[in-house]
């Protein structure tokens, strides 16, 4: 007649009474409201063999090779803020001219790539430190040369 069911099941015709329609009632509620995962609460070492774990965002890459990639997009957003404005304004204009428009537009180009470059020469000097065994003579002279003339003449002043 009807399929078998799993203990604890009623048939569809069978009459249960008020207090076994509570006990279904909470054993209903009770499955539905059961965790479906288990979060470990245990704290975290900070210091372990795992290894990381890449997060969303920007991949992970060494602190030069982020240093780097900030470094072209904000070139590249400068670049074309200006080539956008050089654009806009021969449109705009009708009558410009494409040269004029470059000097104009290319010297604040130019001006940040010889700042990167002056920047770049800037670093300070790294610390120097040597090690010895034993007696050790160290002469550190500052030597000055300046070629002058037509005739290359070379003085070595100290």
């Amino acid at each position: 007649m009807y399929p078998e069911t799993t203990p604890g099941t009623t048939q569809p015709d069978a009459v249960m009474s008020d207090v076994e329609a509570a006990a279904e009632a909470r054993r209903i509620i009770a499955d539905a409201y059961r965790p479906t995962a288990y979060r470990d609460d245990t704290p975290v070492p900070a210091r372990g063999d795992a290894p990381p774990v890449a997060q969303p965002g920007r991949p992970p890459m060494s602190q030069g090779a982020t240093d780097a990639s900030v470094l072209m997009l904000a070139g590249a957003t400068a670049t074309t803020m200006v080539g956008g404005t050089a654009a806009v304004l021969m449109y705009v204009s009708q009558f410009a001219d494409p040269l004029v428009c470059g000097l104009v537009f290319g010297a604040p180009t130019a001006l940040v790539l010889a700042l990167a470059r002056l920047l770049k020469g800037a670093k300070p000097a790294p610390d120097v430190h040597h090690h010895y065994d034993g007696p050790v003579y160290q002469d550190q002279r500052n030597v000055h040369s300046r070629t002058t003339g037509v005739w290359a003449k070379t003085n070595n002043q100290q």
